[in-house]
C-alpha cells in the first residue's frame, strides 16, 4: 500500500459498533475479493471488499473474517485468516502480512492461515444460532459476475443448510453511512490530493491538448502523493462529449472554444473523493458558457445548502429540481409551456439535467446508505448539479463533498477553486 497506516482503533471500534447491531449468539463471515481474471495469465488490479476493509484495514487478498461476540471461547470472538506466504511468492509478489503484522493493523488477537479456515470455523459455527452473510446490495449493482463472497453464500447453505440465515449489508449500511473522526480525515486527504492534480491542469490545459493528456497529468499527481490513482474511471470530456455523462473514452482533442468537463478525483486509503469542474480549453468562458455556467454554480450553492441534518433524499432532490427548473427557464432552455405540459414522473428540466443531484460517499464512491434515512452528522455526500445542452455541444457540472455536521455542514472541497473568474484566473496567471 502507498497510504499511510490508518490506526487500528478504527477498525476496532467499527467491530464494536456492529457487535452492539447483532442478534445474540451470531456469527458474522466476511471474504475478500477475488483477483479478477483478464486473459492468459493475467489479473486486474486488487481492490479490497470494502466491507472487510472498514472491519479489519486488511488490504490483501484470501483474507477471511469472522465475528461472534457471545462465543464462549473468548479467542473465537474475533478471527481472522490470512493467505500464508512462502519463498515463492515471496520472489514472484512480494512479501504478505505475517500474524503478527496483522494483530498490529487490525486489534485481532487470533489470527489463523486461510488454509486452515475449515478446520477452526467448524468450532465456531455450530455454536452460533444467527450467521450473518454478506452481499453485494447496492440499488446500483448489476453485475454478473460471481463473486467469492457470492461462492461462499452458495457453499455454505450447501454446507449447513439448519442455520438461521441473515443479511449483514444493511448492518453495514446503516454503519458506514456515519463516516468516523479518521474516516473523514481519509476523504480529506484524497480531496486534497484531487485539489493538487486539478490545480496542475489548470496551468497545463490549451487548445489543442488531448483528453488523454489531461488525465495523464491527474494521475502524475494523484500517484506521486500516495494515491493508488483515480477512486473512478476518469471523465475528461470536451465540447459536445461532456454531454455524455460517463464518457471515457478521453481520446479526444480538447478544441479552442470548448468547455472541457473534469470529472476525476482520487482515492486515499480506499477513500474516493469526487470533483467535477468545468473549464475553458482557452483560458475564458464565453458569455454563453459564463451564463450556464453560473447558473449551475447557483444551483450547486442552493443544493449544498441544503444538505443539512433532518433533511431526506426525494424532499431534497425535489427542491433542487424546482432550483433548477427556474434557472433553465432563465436560460432560454424551458418555458411556461414546457412546463405546464411536463410529466410529473420525468420533470422537464431532466431533459438538460438527467441525473440526481448527490449520493453517498466513502468507501466507495457510489457508497452505501439508505436514501429514506434522514440526513446526519458525518454523512458524506456529492452535491454535483449540471446543465448538458446537446444542441449547443456544451456541459457543465460541478460536484463538490460535502459533510454533514449537527451545525450545518463543511465543504471538503471548499480549498479546489469553483469561481469562474478563479479558474480564468488560474488558467491565465
Amino acid at each position: 500500500m502507498r497510504y499511510q497506516p490508518v490506526d487500528k482503533s478504527l477498525f476496532i471500534q467499527n467491530r464494536l459498533r456492529l457487535a452492539e447491531l447483532l442478534k445474540p449468539q451470531s456469527l458474522v463471515i466476511l471474504n475478500a475479493n477475488d483477483f479478477m481474471p483478464t486473459n492468459a495469465d493475467g489479473t486486474m488490479g486488487f481492490r479490497q471488499n470494502s466491507d472487510l476493509f472498514y472491519l479489519t484495514g486488511i488490504d490483501q487478498e484470501e483474507t477471511i473474517l469472522l465475528i461472534s461476540p457471545n462465543h464462549p471461547d473468548e479467542k473465537f470472538r474475533e478471527v481472522l485468516f490470512l493467505r500464508e506466504t512462502n519463498e515463492l511468492i515471496a520472489v514472484w509478489e512480494g512479501e504478505k502480512l505475517t500474524k503478527e503484522q496483522a494483530r498490529e493493523a487490525t486489534g485481532i488477537k487470533t489470527v489463523y492461515w486461510t488454509h486452515q479456515f475449515e478446520r477452526v470455523f467448524r468450532d465456531i459455527v455450530f455454536v452460533a444460532e444467527t450467521v450473518y452473510l454478506n452481499t453485494n446490495e447496492h440499488t446500483r449493482n448489476d453485475s454478473p459476475v460471481q463473486t467469492r463472497e457470492v461462492r461462499f453464500v452458495s457453499d455454505f447453505k450447501e454446507k449447513y443448510p439448519l442455520h438461521n440465515l441473515a443479511r449483514l449489508a444493511p448492518l453495514m449500511h446503516q454503519l458506514r453511512a456515519i463516516k468516523q473522526p479518521a474516516e473523514i480525515e481519509q476523504l480529506q486527504k484524497a480531496c486534497d490530493i484531487t485539489k493538487i492534480g486539478f490545480e496542475r491542469v489548470l496551468k497545463f490545459v490549451k487548445p489543442g491538448v488531448e483528453e488523454f493528456e489531461i488525465e495523464a497529468e491527474l494521475l502524475h499527481e494523484f500517484v506521486r502523493n500516495r494515491s493508488r490513482g483515480f477512486a473512478y474511471q476518469p471523465i475528461i470530456a470536451s465540447g459536445a462529449n461532456a454531454c455524455v455523462l460517463h464518457y471515457i473514452q478521453n481520446n479526444k482533442p480538447c478544441k479552442d472554444g470548448d468547455v472541457i468537463l473534469l470529472d476525476v478525483a482520487a482515492e486515499y486509503a480506499n477513500y474516493g473523493a469526487d470533483l467535477s469542474r468545468s473549464i475553458p480549453a482557452n483560458g475564458r468562458f464565453t458569455n454563453r458558457q459564463r451564463k450556464v455556467y453560473d447558473a449551475v454554480l447557483r444551483v450547486f450553492k442552493a443544493a449544498k445548502s441544503m444538505l443539512i441534518t433532518g433533511n431526506i433524499w426525494d424532499e431534497y432532490h425535489t427542491e433542487v429540481g424546482k432550483i433548477m427548473e427556474s434557472e433553465l427557464i432563465g436560460l432560454g432552455l424551458l418555458d411556461k409551456h414546457a412546463i405546464d405540459k411536463q410529466d410529473p414522473e420525468w420533470p422537464a428540466y431532466k431533459k438538460y439535467f438527467p441525473h440526481g443531484t448527490s449520493h453517498f460517499l466513502g468507501l466507495d464512491v457510489h457508497d452505501v446508505g439508505n436514501k429514506y434515512r434522514r440526513f446526519e452528522p458525518g454523512m458524506i455526500f456529492t452535491c454535483e448539479p449540471g446543465i448538458y445542452i446537446r444542441e449547443e455541444g456544451l456541459g457543465i457540472r460541478l460536484e463538490n463533498n460535502i459533510l454533514i455536521t449537527e451545525n450545518g455542514n463543511m465543504d471538503l472541497m471548499g480549498h479546489i477553486p469553483i469561481e469562474a473568474d478563479e479558474i480564468e484566473e488560474l488558467m491565465n496567471s
